[in-house]
């Protein structure tokens, strides 16, 4: 007979129940998340499964981290566990008359899961995990930087408002000159020989001598002309060094990252297939493993979609009929880098030959005229669909099948 411990996580313990399969409450109790408390819960398991010869599952809303050393336990001891969505759960377990508390809501669960035919959860390798770990910090250190380089912009318009004027792009070489010079006066007081040397200093790139006196020349044409808020000594130039420091720091977290997440990759058959597509380099590749994670446990590309959160939803009743959209209840980071993903190829469009591109291209015009992100979230969708089949059948990215089957 088949029996369920239900579990209502929270920081520190959970609540659980356990209920057979005729709707009768075999135990309730709290389980703290200690090496004490899950020793305890493996008694519990033990007693539950031989004196009552029960076939047991697990169930429990997934919390984020306060349900992680839970799921490690459970995943640890090869025990069948259900790790639901919030929602899914609360949809589930939605009455008229209801009392929230935490041993209701683990009764709740458990009186649910004979109701529900719920898929067990999937335990994906330790490889996928930790390749999505990274991903999600260097998402965490692209934000980061954000902030710094407003603060920067911020201190430097008090200590040199137009050092930006001498950069078309904000390189390493910027970070670089920007904490050598943060204030105009700090270029005045040099001779030019003394600028050139050391913006050679500041970049790894091999630049002529000309390359490096014009640079310099245009630096000293700024500064004189440069009217600050503050002067050298002030607080704001620190400021300006500190904050261009860190950008630079955080940059090469970001590139370790990357590095590490190439390395665990390189023979694994998704990053090879991954790879095969126009416009998708080792980042890229490993970004979206990160977060697409083992497609085997996928039995069609509409799961995916809906695991993307780019299924569509439709909107109907009576004479009212809203346009269709997308569900957005997917992985919001996997549709960001999909979409990113896009809109590089498109960019890139000419150099090298893709049919996402032409796809794109198709959908804009007549008949169809689709707006852009509806076109590009087709290419999306479209992209998705390829992946799958190709992993799915480790086959490479062929321009002229993708084309020939649109």
């Amino acid at each position: 007979m088949r029996c369920v411990i239900a579990f209502d996580v929270s920081r520190k313990s959970s609540t659980m129940a356990a209920y057979n399969e005729q709707g009768n409450c075999e135990f309730e109790g709290r389980l703290i998340h200690s090496k004490t408390g899950f020793s305890n819960l493996s008694k519990i398991i033990k007693d539950l499964s031989e004196k009552n010869n029960y076939t047991l599952e697990f169930v429990f809303e997934a919390t984020g981290v306060y349900s992680a050393a839970l799921e490690r336990f459970l995943r640890e001891n090869n025990l069948v566990y259900y790790s639901l969505n919030p929602l899914l759960a609360h949809l589930n377990t939605q009455s008229l008359r209801r009392n929230k508390t935490d041993i209701s809501d683990a009764h709740q669960l458990a009186n649910n899961h004979f109701k529900n035919d719920y898929f067990q959860t999937y335990r994906e390798d330790s490889y996928y995990e930790q390749m999505r770990t990274m991903s999600r910090r260097y998402d965490e250190i692209m934000k980061e930087r954000i902030q710094y380089k407003n603060r920067l912009h911020a201190s430097l318009q008090l200590s040199f408002p137009d050092f930006d004027t001498a950069f078309i792009n904000k390189s390493k070489l910027y970070y670089n000159l920007v904490q050598v010079f943060p204030h105009p006066n700090l270029i005045l007081k040099r001779s030019k020989t003394v600028i050139k040397n050391r913006i050679k200093k500041c970049t790894k790139k091999n630049y002529s001598l000309k390359k490096l006196e014009e640079r310099a020349i245009l630096l000293i044409e700024i500064a004189k002309d440069s009217f600050p808020a503050v002067d050298e000594t002030d607080y704001s130039c620190e400021l300006v060094r500190d904050y261009a420091k860190k950008i630079l720091e955080m940059e090469e977290e970001q590139d370790e990252i990357i590095q590490r997440m190439t390395e665990m990759s390189k023979d694994r058959k998704e990053y090879r297939i991954l790879r095969s597509f126009p416009g998708i380099k080792d980042k890229l590749a490993c970004r979206i493993i990160a977060e697409l994670g083992d497609l085997t446990r996928f039995k069609n590309n509409k799961q995916l979609n809906a695991y993307a959160g780019i299924d569509i939803v439709r909107y109907q009743s009576g004479n009212m009929e809203y346009k269709d959209r997308i569900n957005k209840r997917g992985n919001s980071r996997l549709r960001g880098i999909l979409y990113f993903m896009i809109v590089s190829m498109l960019s890139a469009k000419g150099k090298q030959i893709n049919h996402l591109v032409d796809y794109y291209y198709k959908l804009k015009k007549q008949p169809y005229n689709k707006h852009h992100k509806v076109a590009v979230v087709a290419c999306m969708n479209k992209f998705l669909k390829v992946a799958f089949h190709l992993i799915q059948n480790d086959l490479l990215y062929d321009y002229e099948k993708a084309s020939s089957q649109q």
